[in-house]
């Protein structure tokens, strides 16, 4: 198992930069891919960006290409979301999310655990 908690959350303007910090337990962590979701009010949880066990392979949703890193360190069991030219539209709670069994999984429904959310507001 893997518990994880997200950090790096909070208040900023369009056009600004967060950068968002999931911590995961265990010795294991190199073993999980790992995602970033968003969930915004009213709407479905939105996958954003997913990272491969070794950080090697990456992979963004359109709405944040370009804008969004994904990226991790193995050493320290924390994957990152750099978050820059941050738009209205990306206001949201966001998860983390950690799977064992595909090497980039980009659907909610595949991963086994999550973290308890970090809320990202961008005001206009």
């Amino acid at each position: 198992q893997v518990q994880l908690v997200e950090s790096g959350g909070g208040l900023v303007q369009a056009g600004g930069s967060l950068r968002l910090s999931c911590a995961a337990s265990g010795r294991t962590f190199s073993r999980y891919a790992m995602g970033w979701f968003r969930q915004a009010p009213g709407k479905e949880r939105e996958f954003v960006a997913a990272i491969g066990r070794s950080g090697g392979t990456t992979y963004y949703s359109d709405s944040v290409k370009g804008r969004f890193t994904i990226s991790r360190d193995n050493t320290k069991n924390t994957v990152y979301l750099q978050m820059n030219s941050l738009k209205p539209e990306d206001t949201a709670v966001y998860y983390c999310a950690a799977d064992s069994r595909l090497p980039l999984p980009v659907t909610a429904s595949t991963y086994g655990y999550w973290g308890q959310g970090t809320q990202v507001t961008v005001s206009s």
